[in-house]
């Protein structure tokens, strides 16, 4: 058993201590004082009295109880239920005394007392042991201080025989009883050190169930991208060459209109081939296979933004790199994680309407590791949250939106590059997402 588990186990036994000695004291107040009908059936001509003492260890025990509700009463929880549980025995020994001495039917309060804490408080044994004494002590004291001494030695004897078996029974019923509750506390943490294991692997799972999803994109977009090359090279070449043959014409020098009408028709079939040309990282690499290979941080930045083109429209990317963007990796994964990054930095500024929309990306090189920093002027993250963007399913969006999967993948496909992906955020202000990666060496 761990240190740990043992102070865990101590806190638990204290716990159930505390909690059964509140319920000990009232109930013990209860019974003292329904005891009377006993005293005027047995003993009437002494009820008075007895009512008057009986009042007092009521009180004195329900102090007790209001003691121990206190932090005070908490850490003194052991002396405190041993205290509330020695008054009654104490009242019944004096009864004892008052009456007749062994022949005394209020004996029998001693066993009623005895077989009590053995099967309901939780002592320990050794307290139960220490309990069992000291009830056949003031037993033996409240015959001999009796004012006709001990009348029937046989009864006496017979008696203190019966309490002593009593206090036996009570040790037994504590010992088992402990024991049983330090198993019970024991499994209850195992229980919990398993649901702990559990939830780690399910988070685990929950991971690589994201980072399988979006290697099962990657692989799609590959699949798409190759078909993509086939289908739309040829015609898109086509496309340029009449464009270009058509620029050439004597009378498109004289028609201003028709020229800025190839112009634009051969700038888009362009832009329609960087596309498919950044799309050929995904075609001719499948993720996952080769993911340590050098390539320029630069062009994958390059191939993101045409990427998210869609989404970034109205929005300034200042894009600040330095002069060697070499690094080491897996180049599909780092495009996806640049896409992700944008697309939301894209959707907080759509949330946020701000009048001049920004999204700086920074790349400087520190320690052999290039850092890259997107940084956008949205409504920010608010502060329960930003502990929370990178939990696999967490998403702020609308149903519908997101799976929340974005991020956390992107922090996996990081951290497989011996990185980390950050944030950092002001709520209303700005969001940044900071990741470094290795340089070939």
């Amino acid at each position: 058993m761990t240190a740990a588990t043992a102070r865990s186990l101590r806190v638990a036994v204290e716990d159930v201590r505390l909690a059964f000695s509140k319920t000990g004291c009232l109930t013990s107040a209860v019974l003292v004082l329904a005891g009377v009908g006993l005293d005027l059936a047995v003993y009437p001509e002494k009820a008075p009295t007895f009512l008057l003492v009986r009042a007092v260890v009521a009180v004195a025990t329900l102090l007790i109880l209001w003691i121990i509700q206190g932090e005070f009463g908490r850490r003194h929880v052991r002396v405190l239920t041993l205290l509330w549980l020695a008054l009654p025995q104490i009242m019944i020994a004096w009864m004892i005394a008052q009456t007749e001495g062994a022949a005394s039917i209020y004996f029998v309060g001693l066993h009623l007392a005895l077989y009590a804490v053995g099967m309901i408080v939780p002592i320990s044994y050794l307290e139960g042991l220490g309990f069992g004494v000291f009830t056949c002590l003031i037993y033996v004291a409240a015959c001999f201080w009796h004012a006709g001494g001990v009348v029937s030695t046989g009864q006496f004897i017979a008696h203190l025989l019966f309490t002593a078996f009593s206090a036996i029974i009570c040790v037994g019923c504590t010992y088992f009883a402990e024991l049983s509750r330090l198993r019970l506390f024991a499994l209850r943490e195992q229980v919990a050190e398993q649901n702990a294991r559990l939830q780690e692997t399910n988070r685990t799972l929950t991971e690589v169930k994201g980072q399988l999803i979006q290697r099962e994109k990657m692989a799609a977009i590959g699949t798409l991208s190759a078909g993509l090359l086939h289908e739309l090279n040829n015609p898109v070449n086509y496309s340029l060459m009449a464009i270009d043959m058509g620029l050439t014409c004597p009378g498109v020098e004289s028609d201003a209109m028709l020229k800025e009408s190839l112009g634009d028709a051969r700038e888009g079939m362009q832009r329609i081939q960087n596309i498919v040309s950044d799309l050929k990282t995904f075609a001719y690499q499948k993720p996952g296979q080769d993911a340590q290979r050098p390539f320029l941080l630069g062009n994958a930045l390059r191939s993101a933004l045409r990427l998210a083109g869609y989404e970034l429209k109205g929005i300034d990317v200042p894009v600040e790199l330095p002069q060697d963007t070499h690094v080491l990796g897996d180049e599909p994964a780092i495009i996806g994680v640049l896409i992700n990054l944008l697309s939301n930095a894209a959707h907080a500024l759509q949330a946020a309407r701000r009048e001049q929309p920004r999204i700086a990306v920074t790349v400087v090189s520190r320690d052999k590791r290039l850092v890259v920093s997107v940084r956008d002027n949205g409504s920010g993250i608010a502060p329960e949250n930003v502990g929370r963007v990178f939990e696999p399913f967490f998403t702020t969006r609308d149903v519908g939106a997101g799976l929340g999967l974005g991020l956390s993948v992107s922090y996996g496909i990081v951290q497989r590059h011996g990185g980390t992906l950050a944030v950092d955020s002001e709520l209303g202000a700005w969001t940044e997402f900071t990741f470094d990666l290795p340089r070939p060496p």
